[in-house]
């Protein structure tokens, strides 16, 4: 994500995008988009993928009730299929937390009936 300021061209006001990382949306920096932007910990988070796991950790340490879901890509038949060995979209060191944290797996093949609707 990038930096943005606000400028005036021709009388009226345009965001500008600055040639300036404001952050990256990925491991640590998702729970530092997420404050930035809500101003809060959340009480639910979903994630697909490790560079989801700090999010999740983050949700976790919130006081109160809390849901961390992570959606396990196992149906390469119906969508898409990657897991700890893939070259995008790894899920290998978040579903391991997940698994012992006891936080919702959700499998994509067993666990879906319908992964698109018909059209």
């Amino acid at each position: 994500m990038f930096k943005m300021k606000l400028d005036v061209q021709n009388g009226a006001p345009v965001l500008m995008r600055l040639p300036e990382i404001d952050l990256i949306d990925d491991g640590p920096g998702k729970p530092v988009g997420i404050s930035k932007f809500i101003s809060r910990k959340p009480t639910v988070a979903f994630g697909n993928s490790d560079g989801d796991q700090q999010m999740l950790e983050w949700t976790a340490a919130a006081p109160g009730p809390h849901l961390m879901l992570l959606v396990h890509h196992t149906d390469a038949a119906r969508e898409a299929a990657y897991d700890r060995n893939s070259s995008v979209g790894r899920l290998d060191k978040a579903l391991d937390e997940a698994i012992e944290k006891h936080w919702l797996v959700v499998d994509m093949k067993n666990d879906w009936k319908v992964v698109f609707p018909p059209q």
